[in-house]
């Protein structure tokens, strides 16, 4: 599993939790067959904890099952903990991602009604679907709301280089759904904001900061800018579980850097097979910064299970009372 979340096999916010979660399973099974239960597992905790950097949902779902293992008096015990706390782990991200598909809905619909039939144009950064979470997803959970409630409904994918999340999953989960989408560059978002081609963004988060600061994929800040330019609404969808309620300040999250050769490599299907190409010169450096950080002040709004807040402490905690000091 440590594997998987590190070479990205599975990837986005609640799942990598919720395969956190189960990994934690697993190790409790490897344990049971070692010297040392509780050093097993704390050690598979570090192991799992050092694979992805920024997304909290990884290390939450750790912590929460230690907590719950820890109260295990057998192996046995402490291996049927694991599971149920695993399976309530991924039930609880599926229903908190519909409930984030519902109160985003309420959004969409009261654009539509000012659209006069047209479809409501909608712009993501990545991939925030059911691919990345247990299901329904973040960012897309309105979208396919909409779509099923029969509002017209249409979806500018950025291609999210360098790992092309977009145009790999966002297109083709969209095109599953049935969901009008275009793929467009990167760098093509503002253009369409300036043209009235959008209107609002949705995006997702793999950590947000209690008073509201949002880290997601790289070039997420970009859209935000542009979109307070153009006075477009931005939206972060996101599961409680996505915010991190120690740290108040958005410079204090880390920032993943992967391998250079995601940027300076490329790879598609030609002909049934997967082919992998260089897209730059092999002596240049190159620096591959996975995510940025998106301040409070250009976020119109916080799609959560519990509702739509502003990106501010004390809205945030109205929504989660649980969580103030």
């Amino acid at each position: 599993m440590a594997t998987a979340i590190r070479e990205m096999h599975v990837r986005g916010a609640g799942l990598i939790g919720a395969s956190a979660g189960y990994g934690m399973y697993l190790a409790t099974i490897e344990a049971a067959g070692s010297g040392s239960f509780d050093q097993h597992v704390v050690n598979a905790a570090a192991q799992l904890k050092a694979t992805r950097p920024t997304a909290v949902n990884l290390a939450w779902a750790i912590e929460r099952q230690l907590t719950s293992i820890a109260k295990g008096k057998t192996a046995q015990e402490k291996i049927d903990l694991a599971l149920r706390t695993a399976r309530r782990i991924a039930a609880e991200d599926e229903e908190h991602c519909r409930m984030i598909g519902q109160h985003g809905l309420n959004l969409i619909e009261q654009i539509a009604r000012t659209k006069d039939g047209k479809p409501v144009n909608v712009l993501t950064h990545c991939n925030a679907g059911w691919l990345a979470f247990v299901d329904y997803g973040s960012a897309l959970a309105p979208v396919y709301a909409a779509h099923d409630r029969a509002l017209p409904v249409h979806v500018w994918v950025d291609e999210t280089r360098p790992r092309s999340q977009g145009s790999k999953l966002t297109a083709w989960e969209l095109g599953q759904h049935g969901v009008p989408h275009t793929i467009i560059a990167d760098s093509a978002g503002g253009h369409l904001m300036q043209r009235g081609a959008v209107d609002l963004v949705i995006v997702g988060s793999d950590r947000t900061t209690c008073t509201g600061d949002v880290a997601n994929k790289i070039g997420t800040y970009l859209k935000a800018l542009a979109a307070q330019d153009n006075k477009i609404p931005f939206y972060v969808a996101l599961p409680s579980s996505s915010f991190d309620w120690t740290i108040r300040d958005g410079s204090e999250i880390p920032i993943e850097e992967r391998g250079a050769e995601e940027l300076k490599r490329a790879d598609g299907w030609r002909d049934g097979q997967m082919l992998e190409v260089s897209v730059a010169p092999e002596d240049s450096p190159a620096a591959n910064y996975g995510f940025d950080v998106t301040p409070r002040r250009l976020v119109t709004g916080l799609i959560t299970e519990r509702g739509v807040c502003k990106a501010d402490e004390k809205s945030i905690l109205e929504l989660f009372p649980e969580h103030a000091s």
